[in-house]
């Protein structure tokens, strides 16, 4: 494996299309020095305006992969507001700086036309009841539009079957969305793709808050009140660590002593099917896991973070 302190700096090869990337990989995977009889590949998908919690994914799949690839397009498909798609930033040039200092191989950044030749797809990756709740009820056919972009990734970045040793294949995401991730999890295994879905935890500022493309929108006062997202999850992991009852009713009160912060949902979850751990939440003591969600819009950023409970 190669480590980032072991790589020389040097600029990613920047390739636009399929075929080409198709073509980077295997002669990337060649000129590697597999170790124990196989090489491994990595791909770390994004929607670049990258920041620190994108180079700890990207971080981790270094130190992990003989060859890294990381993969930048705004999927269109997943936002269901135009606007929102709009302004979503496009810093190409210093997102290829950054994935430059970290030792990344080869970047991906295909034009929409690459990935959705005809135009929006007819046949579509449903996301099933996951994709219902939470953020999907905030954001009708997110994550059907996620799952798509994601499939076609995974299938553009396959390592080649022609290759002559063995090749492990591993994907990234962050632990920040982690419906998200759940629903990749599953597509992968209901699907069957060769690949293993890696999970990276939340980078978080000094001050608590998660890191995100979308912070960059905040004032300074927005940004200080949305502190109370971490300060509510981590009173709740506390609370948890002593195997104390959550009072998440409690808890969600400290939102409505920040009137820049509008809550949407704080809620508990089985962390593989996220169903709902009432149970957990009113006067038992807390045992077993959970997955403690969260979404509150500040102005008129939304934010989301999580953390686990019981680990």
């Amino acid at each position: 494996m190669i480590t980032p302190a072991d790589s020389a700096r040097r600029t990613p090869l920047l390739v636009r299309s399929a075929a080409e990337l198709s073509t980077a990989i295997q002669r990337a995977l060649e000129a590697s020095e597999p170790r124990e009889g196989r090489a491994t590949l990595g791909l770390v998908p994004t929607m670049g305006a990258l920041h620190s919690g994108h180079a700890s994914l990207v971080s981790t799949a270094r130190e992990q992969n003989d060859v890294l690839v990381v993969s930048i397009f705004v999927n269109e498909l997943q936002f269901n507001d135009q606007a929102d798609f709009n302004r979503y930033p496009r810093t190409l040039d210093a997102d290829v700086e950054l994935l430059a200092r970290a030792g990344v191989d080869i970047v991906f950044a295909p034009e929409a036309t690459e990935v959705y030749p005809d135009g929006r797809p007819l046949i579509k990756i449903d996301s099933g009841d996951l994709g219902l709740k939470f953020e999907g009820a905030a954001r009708p056919g997110h994550f059907d539009g996620m799952l798509a972009v994601v499939a076609k990734l995974l299938h553009f970045a396959m390592p080649p079957a022609a290759l002559g040793v063995p090749t492990a294949y591993r994907a990234y995401f962050g632990q920040k969305d982690a419906q998200q991730l759940v629903l990749i999890k599953r597509m992968v295994a209901d699907l069957n793709y060769p690949v293993e879905i890696c999970s990276v935890p939340i980078i978080r500022s000094a001050e608590g808050l998660a890191l995100s493309s979308r912070n960059q929108f905040l004032t300074a006062e927005q940004a200080q009140a949305a502190l109370v997202i971490h300060r509510a999850l981590s009173l709740v992991r506390e609370r948890a660590d002593r195997h104390e009852p959550l009072y998440l009713e409690d808890v969600a009160g400290l939102f409505a002593m920040e009137p820049l912060v509008e809550l949407d949902y704080f809620e508990l979850v089985d962390p593989r099917t996220l169903q709902e751990l009432a149970f957990n939440c009113q006067d038992t003591p807390f045992t077993g896991e959970g997955l403690l969600l969260v979404a509150a819009k500040v102005g008129e950023v939304r934010l989301i973070d999580n953390m686990t409970l019981g680990y």
